[in-house]
């Protein structure tokens, strides 16, 4: 562990970066194990009283702030993941002297030293990363540095009567302590008292973009500091009946209460994987950090959407990302990172639960005992990087004015949202929906009627007219005859009566067991038949659910079709994609029945239209956008009538 590491008599050095996650892990790992007597940090004694305070109050987080010279504000965020706070915390909590050995100074000048990824901590280990930046050390000497680490080999000089003693410090300053601890030292005249320290609560709202570890991976990191938590179990969903027939959960997905469970439980669950042995004193692996909030966010996003992403998506998100780490000289991602991939490879829908979960800190409340503040990113680092999640506006000419994310609302109370199901009548569908699936369906029956009019076109070669323009394969195919072809299209007979779109044919009957018949409300909607999710499934509002469509099928004129799943004609037929195609080519009053679907009906079908003076025109459904088509499968189910002006402000 500590092998290779520079030492000079009792004392032995932990060169650190400041605000990285493997060497907060690997001070106190050093600490357990070579448990020193004494420990020397490269922080100021001004500041000892409001950093042991904050640091006694981990893991809530805070803030030491104070008023420089020239009357600006300095705030020093205090977080697990600060090397430095973790020698004081380790310290703390062993009864351990713990010196700081720091000087106070208003002006420093700043430093962009090339150093790599914190992560080859983990795999190199801490000497061996030691030894390489001695040999490469090329900084000039600063006088202010010269002062501070004076002052460390002072206290240091101190401690001589202790058998072992910790210095950490930055990488850059323990060339200059070895060399102030081979001759005698006077302290240097510094500032022994700063007035107006305060120590604040930091605000939940500002841990999400103010820590420099992200917040999820810190927490993890917290989780297992001393031993690694028992397993959580999954949290048990009790079942109720709805007097409609829907099954309904008690408490609900959407429990703000249960949703901090499972994130516990997602934590606990990594600070278990993200080991090579399952204690507390083996280093912490990053990258199975990130690697399980990667995969979290898939699931939340596959759950509130109902979109899918293939294993393959996956694959080109985690190359995508470490790609552009290591254009930046970084061996693994930052947040920022994860997070415009998944905008990436998905949506903003993916790169939101991406960011909602790596910027999530469980422990962050607002405090009784100190003042609480917000801060933002430029108060503290001087710089950030902005996120900005958006549905994608209007293409408009009078879209002149940003576009505000709606805040997601949870309930007061666990189950509140689910009741509202039993206080209504019956269900009902959203109107916005309505008029984009009815939009969609006659633009399949355009397309239909387009493609039979190109079955049935003529080409021939120009002679006096282009008809309805030149055939460009045909002309490319007789080349060499050097004459141009031209087509004509041909009226078709009949029009395109109903319409079937099957997303997924659902052949083990598992995925979407909800099965309903609706009747357009008024003369521009048509009936519809549908196999979807269960209605159960997720509740976003106030008896509001969400639910994806395995298939429909649409009919016009409405008020015609009776209970299609409870029809005896249909018994015969396995599938329900097939029940909707019949029902389709039942109630369909013209000749053409269009039907969407990733392979063709059988043959039986396409003889059963035959005798009912029907002819299916099938179109695959992989000639239609994925965006559109993921747009369409996921609809929202109402309670009843009276929700549908409420509606709006829960839907995304």
């Amino acid at each position: 562990m500590f092998a290779g590491l520079p030492r000079a008599g009792n004392v032995l050095f932990a060169p650190v970066l400041h605000y990285r996650l493997e060497f907060a892990d690997a001070v106190r790992r050093v600490i357990a194990q070579w448990q020193p007597t004494a420990l020397v940090v490269e922080l100021p004694a001004t500041l000892e009283p409001a950093i042991r305070r904050a640091v006694a109050r981990l893991p809530q987080l805070s803030v030491v702030a104070y008023l420089d010279r020239q009357g600006q504000p300095v705030y020093l965020p205090l977080e697990p993941c600060e090397a430095l706070l973790e020698a004081v915390r380790s310290g703390q909590e062993r009864g351990l002297p713990v010196i700081f050995g720091d000087l106070d100074l208003d002006s420093y000048p700043l430093y962009d030293d090339p150093f790599p990824d914190s992560y080859v901590l983990t795999r190199l280990g801490w000497g061996q990363l030691w030894e390489a930046y001695a040999a490469r050390r090329a900084r000039a000497v600063d006088p202010a540095d010269v002062s501070r680490e004076t002052n460390l080999a002072w206290h240091l000089q101190q401690l001589a009567d202790q058998p072992r003693v910790l210095c950490v410090c930055g990488f850059q300053h323990v060339a200059g302590i070895l060399q102030g601890l081979a001759r005698p030292l006077v302290q240097p005249l510094a500032r022994q008292q700063r007035a107006g320290v305060q120590v604040f609560n930091l605000h939940p709202d500002s841990v999400r973009g103010l820590l420099a570890t992200p917040p999820f991976v810190a927490a993890v990191y917290e989780r297992r500091r001393h031993e690694l938590p028992p397993r959580l179990p999954p949290l048990p969903v009790a079942a109720r009946q709805h007097q409609s027939g829907l099954r309904l959960v008690s408490g609900g997905r959407d429990n703000l209460g249960h949703q901090e469970y499972e994130r516990a439980r997602l934590q606990i669950d990594l600070a278990w994987r993200a080991a090579p042995a399952a204690d507390h004193l083996s280093p912490l692996d990053r990258q199975k950090v990130l690697l399980g909030l990667m995969q979290a966010a898939r699931r939340q996003y596959e759950e509130h959407t109902g979109e899918q992403l293939r294993t393959s998506d996956l694959g080109i998100w985690r190359r995508f990302c470490r790609n552009w780490a290591l254009l930046d000289g970084l061996l693994l991602p930052d947040l920022h990172q994860l997070v415009i991939g998944a905008r990436g490879i998905a949506d903003d829908n993916l790169a939101f639960e991406t960011w909602d979960l790596g910027s999530h800190w469980p422990w962050q409340q607002e405090s009784a005992e100190l003042t609480t503040i917000r801060l933002n990113p430029e108060e503290v680092w001087q710089s950030s990087r902005r996120i900005q999640f958006r549905p994608r506006p209007p293409r408009d000419k009078a879209r002149l004015r940003g576009v505000r994310l709606k805040e997601r609302r949870h309930e007061r109370r666990p189950g509140e949202w689910r009741r509202e199901f039993l206080r209504g009548g019956g269900i009902c569908s959203y109107p916005p929906e309505d008029i984009v699936i009815e939009g969609f369906g006659e633009h399949l029956k355009k397309r239909a009627k387009h493609q039979l009019a190109e079955d049935d076109a003529r080409v021939e070669p120009f002679r006096t007219s282009l008809l309805d323009g030149i055939d460009v394969r045909e002309t490319v195919r007789n080349w060499h005859q050097r004459q141009l072809f031209v087509r004509e299209l041909r009226r078709t007979r009949g029009e395109v009566g109903s319409v079937v779109v099957i997303f997924d044919e659902d052949e083990a009957d598992r995925r979407y067991p909800w099965r309903m018949t609706w009747l357009g409300e008024h003369s521009q909607e048509s009936d519809m038949a549908f196999y979807a999710t269960a209605a159960d499934g997720r509740i976003i509002g106030p008896g509001i659910a969400r639910c994806e469509y395995g298939g429909f099928m649409m009919s016009y004129p409405p008020g015609r079709m009776h209970e299609v799943w409870e029809d005896r004609a249909y018994r015969g037929v396995l599938r329900k994609s097939e029940v909707l195609l019949l029902a389709a080519l039942d109630y369909s009053e013209q000749r053409h029945v269009v039907y969407v679907a990733a392979k063709p009906p059988r043959p039986l079908l396409r003889q059963w239209a035959g005798r009912l003076g029907r002819q299916i025109l099938y179109l695959p459904l992989g000639g239609f956008s994925p965006v559109t088509l993921q747009k369409l499968r996921v609809f929202h189910v109402l309670s009843g009538h009276d929700k549908r002006a409420a509606a709006r402000d829960y839907i995304w």
